[in-house]
């Protein structure tokens, strides 16, 4: 299956790079190309993706904007959201926007090969020291009880705890006795139940309702 990208950078010699490292490998194939949101959101509408790979900082509409209109979209692509910046606001930003993953420019290729096949697939991938922000961030903020999770039933309060771990469909399928469908299944049904768009959503909503323990024991 060929996973279709599209590539929003104001930066022509990033996009360059970014095309030549996706282009290497079979499975993906770069479909378009914008220098800011506006043009992304132009792009978008006519040239069908399966996933964004979009910059924070462009001119007349940023990354945010555009991940949030990108998702607005009949058929959304998946957003994983690159910057130079490791500013824990953005990170923040990008999840309620409907981001499901955020890399720093200078991460290996691999890693963003794994980014992009991860987020066809429904699944985050936080740089690392992005995901050290983030925990610090949840250790450190209130916890909040959400009225939203009594709507899950416990099979879903279970897939939700398995989802804030970090494994993938396969993984809860196979801990939880069940396939990969059924786990997709349930999946769209927590996201709908919470009104939220991305599993990244559901996780964040996880932990900062006290569903999930704080690291540390906090």
């Amino acid at each position: 299956m060929t996973t279709r990208v599209l590539l929003v950078d104001d930066e022509r010699l990033v996009r360059v790079g970014l095309r030549a490292i996706l282009t290497a490998a079979a499975d993906l194939e770069v479909v378009g190309e914008a220098s800011d949101g506006v043009e992304a959101l132009e792009v978008a509408r006519s040239t069908p993706a399966d996933v964004a790979l979009v910059d924070v900082r462009m001119p007349r509409l940023d990354g945010i904007a555009t991940t949030r209109g990108l998702r607005a979209l009949p058929d959304p692509p998946a957003v994983v959201v690159l910057t130079a910046f490791d500013v824990d606001r953005y990170v923040y930003d990008a999840v309620q926007a409907g981001a499901c993953g955020f890399l720093l420019k200078d991460a290996p290729e691999e890693r963003l090969l794994a980014a992009v096949r991860t987020a066809r697939d429904g699944v985050a991938l936080f740089d690392p020291r992005v995901t050290l922000r983030l925990v610090e961030r949840f250790a450190a903020r209130p916890v909040a009880a959400s009225p939203a999770l009594q709507r899950l039933t416990p099979r879903e309060r279970t897939l939700l705890l398995e989802l804030a771990s970090g494994a993938s469909n396969a993984a809860i399928g196979e801990r939880l006795h069940i396939t990969e469908a059924t786990v997709k299944t349930h999946v769209s049904r927590i996201l709908a139940k919470l009104g939220l768009q991305t599993r990244v959503q559901a996780v964040v909503l996880a932990y900062e309702s006290g569903l999930v323990g704080r690291p540390g024991g906090g």
